[in-house]
């Protein structure tokens, strides 16, 4: 078990920083915060860069690369930008993961190569207005009808619907069941007829946008079934352990922006004749949280060795979304309490952090249900 780098992901990342640097600088992704403005430009870039192609077989045009590779670009891109992180996450781990790992074989030859070309875009549809952490409580419903399956019901909090080919809903297709039984998962094209949306504000992540969405007798085609009939609850934990290490990736990525951001500050910024860097507080400070980056980046590199050797994982991905989001809120709270007004100007990224932060706690499975998956696991 190695967690260095190699040679061939050192240049990945420098990679990225330069493209990031040249398409998303600072001050751009500042304006397209205030502005709203998700950068679905930088599809291409990353497809260009190979990082769509990473986890895929090279018969689909992928790169048969591991899934630490994969980590490691996603805390880059976290380091840069929740935005850019993001819009890898949903693409890869929503989307592609999704249709590679229990897709069908006509289902993985079109789409594949479509995503690994940056051609195509992902949401997925799981939360309900009465069904968040509690999954088996779904009540959107799918019915056979003449070549497909007609949807009715809501999702809420979906993000990035607006600008997804196919949003992944997870629906009750078999009458009477209840719980996790009879669950299935469909691609549902959000061209399609009688899907409604309507936008929902909040107060950070604005450049990931979220989503009420009514469907009212869609239909999707035969083929659009993603998976089993029925085994859709199993498939969505599948979703889940890739996209959570996604979600752990971009809260460590942005992590060590903060903290990075936090030491800078202290060693320009003096009061009483030193810099603050040099009062013991405030040295402890950062090196607890430094500490808490390098104890959920580890974590997620497990994880990610775990996915390489096909090995079951679902403690491992809950302990890596718990603890990167609750890095991510302990690095910058105490990053804004360092800054103070410094950190509180609407200019200052320590704020966006901040604000972004609060998101990922509770986003894809709140920490209380990654908790309770990881004494399951133990035997409790």
């Amino acid at each position: 078990m190695d967690f260095s780098l190699t040679d061939e992901q050192r240049a990945l990342l420098e990679s990225v920083d330069k493209m990031l640097a040249q398409h998303l600088p600072a001050d751009e992704v500042r304006r397209r915060d205030q502005a709203h403005e998700p950068p679905d430009f930088l599809l291409k870039h990353y497809a260009n860069l190979g990082l769509f192609a990473i986890p895929f077989p090279d018969r689909y045009g992928g790169l048969d690369g591991a899934w630490q590779t994969v980590a490691v670009a996603h805390e880059r891109l976290g380091y840069h930008a929740a935005m850019a992180a993001s819009l890898y996450g949903t693409t890869l781990g929503f989307g592609g993961m999704s249709v590679y790992t229990y897709g069908s074989d006509t289902q993985r030859e079109t789409l594949l190569p479509k995503i690994i070309a940056g051609d195509l875009r992902f949401s997925l549809g799981l939360t309900e207005p009465g069904a968040g952490t509690d999954a088996g409580a779904l009540i959107t419903r799918a019915r056979r009808g003449d070549g497909g399956w007609i949807v009715n019901g809501r999702k809420t909090w979906i993000s990035g619907a607006d600008q997804a080919d196919y949003i992944v809903t997870a629906c009750r297709t078999t009458k009477g069941s209840e719980g996790n039984r009879g669950i299935s998962m469909l691609l549902v094209p959000r061209s399609a007829q009688g899907i409604n949306m309507t936008p929902l504000q909040k107060i950070g992540n604005n450049c990931l946008t979220s989503w009420d969405i009514a469907f009212e007798d869609v239909f999707v085609p035969d083929d659009g079934l993603l998976g089993d009939e029925g085994d859709g609850f199993k498939h969505l934990m599948s979703t889940l352990q890739f996209s959570r290490s996604g979600q752990a990736a971009n809260a460590i990525g942005q992590s060590q922006r903060a903290v990075d951001i936090a030491v800078a500050h202290v060693k320009e910024r003096v009061q009483f004749g030193r810099p603050l860097g040099k009062f013991q507080s405030v040295a402890h400070r950062i090196a607890d949280m430094q500490t808490r980056v390098d104890q959920a980046r580890f974590i997620l590199y497990h994880l990610a060795w775990l996915i390489d050797q096909g090995g079951r994982c679902r403690k491992e991905a809950a302990q890596a979304k718990m603890v990167a989001s609750e890095c991510l809120q302990y690095v910058t709270h105490h990053g804004m309490q360092l800054l103070a007004s410094a950190g509180y100007a609407i200019e200052s990224d320590m704020q966006r952090l901040w604000r972004d932060s609060r998101l990922y706690t509770f986003g894809e499975g709140a920490n209380e249900i990654q908790r309770d998956i990881i004494a399951r696991e133990v035997g409790l």
